[in-house]
């Protein structure tokens, strides 16, 4: 059973992976592709928010999985005639103890080293990106607006580098408009920083108070594109960027760090460990609601929309606790509460399953024919 349980997460993880980061790869590929980002950079931001996308659909995965299989076992009359030879539900539900101790084993890996790290390089690679000249300038066919009162238009450009029929317009300062028309531009790299030579063009400057306008014809003329390319300073750490054990160990220094109160510290830090629990919980409710049912030629049909509804009470727990957790650090145990339902659903449902309430049958009346 345990082996069936793994083959069948490792298939439903893999479809819930695909259809959650396809969907973010469509938003992701429209907003970098869009900035004028190549592929490579697209495809490395795609690998970087892969493990969010496996922590977040790894429970999912585990519930699907303990269903599926518990299901099958119930349609074949498996698990009936292993129950007829006297093993309880308890004594069933091992296999899947394990496999919730698993995937809490794969689910932690993932919230306290892949994830906090990969976060993190994905925020140093937007701020790197940010200042990119060529995703913010050279883009054909486009009026841009790299900063603000800054326009620029590139009619084309050729495969050599050499930008043709370039257009700027310049109006940050607020008592004259500069506008520059060119044939050729290049945009070069100096030790300042990079550099539009502009060649063969026309420079009019409009004096705003007097409405004068004066024109330059030039044969070259360099500009410094520098202070356009406002590269994003935001570095802020959050807590989700932090390692687990930089939390444990330095907790004061991290909220101080951070700019957040300690309280949200606690909430990161345990969240971490209660994401995991979540794997575990999942497949003992899939496993033992589904228990509660018997052998039909209908399916187990009902079963799998209750064990769907206690997921989401679960979640509602969750959710419930979040903000109370984030605004005293004192209440950090109720970081925990959702697995502490989920378990006590789940052992609950178990117990229901054993039947231990079953009426028993009434003896015959001597004499009653």
């Amino acid at each position: 059973m345990l082996s069936q349980l793994m083959v069948l997460f490792g298939f439903f993880a893999l479809v819930l992976v695909s259809v959650y980061w396809v969907n973010r790869a469509v938003v992701l590929f429209d907003r970098l592709i869009a900035d004028g980002h190549s592929a490579g950079v697209f495809l490395e931001f795609s690998a970087l928010s892969l493990p969010s996308v496996i922590a977040l659909v790894m429970p999912m995965a585990s519930f699907a999985a303990a269903v599926y299989v518990t299901n099958r076992l119930m349609g074949d009359s498996e698990l009936t005639v292993v129950q007829a030879t006297g093993y309880s539900p308890w004594r069933l539900a091992r296999p899947v103890l394990v496999f919730g101790v698993i995937v809490a084993v794969m689910m932690s890996i993932l919230t306290h080293f892949l994830v906090p790290a990969s976060i993190a390089q994905l925020k140093q690679r937007e701020v790197d990106i940010s200042g990119s000249v060529s995703a913010r300038l050279l883009r054909e066919g486009t009026f841009l607006h790299p900063g603000p009162g800054v326009t620029f238009f590139i009619r084309d450009i050729t495969p050599e580098g050499e930008l043709r029929d370039v257009y700027m317009s310049d109006r940050r300062q607020t008592d004259r408009e500069v506008t520059y028309t060119a044939d050729r531009a290049y945009v070069v790299q100096s030790d300042e920083g990079p550099r539009l030579v502009m060649v063969s063009g026309l420079a009019q400057t409009l004096r705003t108070e007097t409405n004068a306008l004066s024109t330059t014809i030039f044969d070259n003329f360099t500009y410094d594109v520098s202070n356009l390319i406002v590269q994003s300073q935001n570095m802020n750490l959050r807590p989700r960027h932090l390692a687990t054990w930089d939390m444990i160990t330095r907790t004061d220094e991290m909220a101080t760090l951070t700019r957040v109160p300690i309280s949200r510290i606690y909430e990161e830090l345990h969240g971490r460990f209660q994401q995991a629990l979540l794997g575990l919980v999942a497949a003992l409710i899939g496993f033992s609601t589904l228990m509660t049912g018997s052998f039909s030629r209908f399916g187990v049909g009902r079963q799998i929309i209750v064990a769907i509804f206690l997921l989401v009470v679960v979640k509602l727990v969750e959710s419930a606790v979040t903000d109370p957790t984030r605004n005293n650090a004192l209440l950090w145990p109720l970081v925990y509460l959702p697995s502490v339902v989920g378990l006590a659903i789940a052992g609950g449902v178990l117990h229901l399953a054993s039947r231990p309430f079953r009426p028993s049958r009434t003896p015959a009346v001597e004499g009653t024919t």
